[in-house]
C-alpha cells in the first residue's frame, strides 16, 4: 500500500516537471500572459523558498533548502511506513512529499524553483508559485484537516 502513495507522489513530481518545461518552453524569463482578469501565466524564477523568502540570501539559501527538502522527504516516507492506512494522512503526506521533490529537482537543476501561476487583484499582486507549491498547500491543509478528525487515541484517522 506504500506504494499507492509513493505513486501519488511520483506524479506529482511529473505533473510539476511538465508543467515547468511547457512554461520554460513557451515564455521567456519574466514574460507574462493574461489569461483571466484575475490570473496570469508568467515565467519567474525564485532562489528562495516560499513567497521568494530568502532569495537575496546570497545562494547559500539554494544548499539549505535542498538540505531541508531531503530531510523533510526522508521523514515523510518513514511517516507513510509508519501511517500507510490512514488514507487522510496519507494522502497529505503524500502531496507535500510530491511537492518538495518537484522544487526540489527545480533548486539542484537550476538553482532556483520556476513558478508560473500568478494570481491577482485591483493591483496587487500574489506571488507567483507552482503546481508542486499547490500541492504542498493542498498537502498542508489536509494535515490541519486531519488533525481535527483524527481519533483521540494519538494516531492520525484514515
Amino acid at each position: 500500500m506504500l506504494s499507492r502513495w509513493l505513486g501519488l507522489s511520483a506524479l506529482i513530481i511529473v505533473l510539476d516537471q511538465l508543467s515547468k518545461m511547457w512554461i520554460t518552453g513557451h515564455f521567456s524569463y519574466g514574460e507574462s500572459l493574461h489569461v483571466l482578469s484575475v490570473f496570469n501565466l508568467v515565467l519567474a524564477h525564485n532562489t528562495g523558498a516560499a513567497f521568494s523568502f530568502l532569495s537575496d540570501a546570497g545562494g547559500m539559501q539554494r544548499w539549505l533548502f535542498t538540505v531541508i527538502a531531503i530531510a523533510a522527504s526522508v521523514w515523510i516516507v518513514w511517516l507513510l511506513r509508519r501511517h500507510v492506512a490512514q488514507t487522510l494522512f496519507a494522502l497529505a503526506l503524500s502531496m507535500i512529499l510530491g511537492g518538495a521533490l518537484g522544487n526540489l529537482i527545480d533548486r539542484v537543476a537550476y538553482g532556483y524553483v520556476v513558478d508560473f501561476l500568478q494570481f491577482h487583484w485591483n493591483g496587487h499582486y500574489f506571488p507567483a508559485f507552482n503546481l508542486a507549491d499547490s500541492a504542498i498547500t493542498c498537502g498542508a491543509a489536509l494535515l490541519i484537516l486531519e488533525g481535527f478528525t483524527g481519533n483521540k487515541h494519538g494516531t492520525a484517522a484514515g
